[in-house]
């Protein structure tokens, strides 16, 4: 993913923490996922090992998207946060726009399969 599509990415998920259309964190986002009410997932490729096996699993189940994008540091810091495993995105219109910037999807597989 090039440098202006990372940074197009981050300000769509900062509007959306500030409109409520994003939910932060694998708890949020498992939650968000079970209910129906997310739309799309990004995920950090760097995020611990336990933190992705709790909610790739579950979002490849409820077949909702899952995009791979920058570091868990980079992803906290667009949503104001220090650094986050994954951030659902719950409102439509949002979500109709982030898939629009062909976005790198997350691999198959959990990530000590990845190696």
């Amino acid at each position: 993913m090039d440098a202006e599509t990372t940074r197009r990415l981050f300000a769509l998920l900062g509007l959306g923490v500030r409109g409520r259309g994003v939910v932060v964190g694998v708890q949020g986002v498992r939650e968000a996922a079970r209910s129906g009410k997310l739309m799309v997932a990004i995920a950090a490729p760097d995020a611990s090992v336990n933190s992705l096996n709790k909610v790739i699993p579950l979002l490849k189940a409820r077949e909702v998207p899952v995009f791979s994008a920058g570091s868990a540091k980079d992803l906290g810091n667009a949503v104001g946060r220090e650094s986050t495993a994954v951030v659902g995105v719950v409102d439509r219109g949002l979500a109709k726009g982030i898939r629009a910037l062909s976005l790198t999807a997350m691999p198959e597989g959990r990530k000590e399969e990845l190696g």
